[in-house]
């Protein structure tokens, strides 16, 4: 996962490695210190080759889960998996008994904000950052479960 990422939002976006050690945090987090029963991950497969991932973890309260690192790959784009790793996420976390799920992204990742959009997320802040390498306008979403 956090190779995948590195690269192709290098590759993509000309991210620098700052964004892969960020998903590096993420994911040596959750692999470190995550409740099953409240937290879960999925990597997307086609022909048994991996091509997407997107974790559900634990929000700042106990009624909000945060979607994290949603990611297709180019040889799995075009099959529906962003939108079925997002409903995936979504299925999950109103399982496990959230109220509201949220999701940091950039405006630049225009496929993903699709997804969301469609999958019932709306906009509620945006802010200028520089990150990664570049300056980018930051975006918080948010839905009720």
């Amino acid at each position: 996962m956090v190779m995948a990422h590195g690269e192709l939002y290098a590759t993509e976006f000309g991210w620098d490695t700052s964004f892969e050690a960020l998903v590096a945090q993420i994911v040596a987090g959750y692999a470190a210190d995550h409740d099953p029963a409240r937290e879960a991950a999925w990597i997307a497969e086609i022909d048994g080759r991996r091509v997407g991932c997107v974790f559900c973890v634990a929000g700042d309260d106990e009624v909000t889960a945060k979607l994290r690192i949603l990611l297709v790959d180019p040889a799995g784009r075009g099959h529906g998996l962003g939108r079925r790793l997002v409903d995936r996420c979504l299925e999950f976390a109103r399982d496990a008994g959230y109220r509201r799920m949220t999701l940091w992204t950039t405006d630049v990742l225009v496929s993903a904000r699709n997804i969301y959009r469609a999958a019932g997320f709306e906009l509620v802040e945006q802010e200028h950052h520089r990150s990664f390498g570049h300056d980018l306008l930051g975006q918080y979403w948010s839905r009720d479960l």
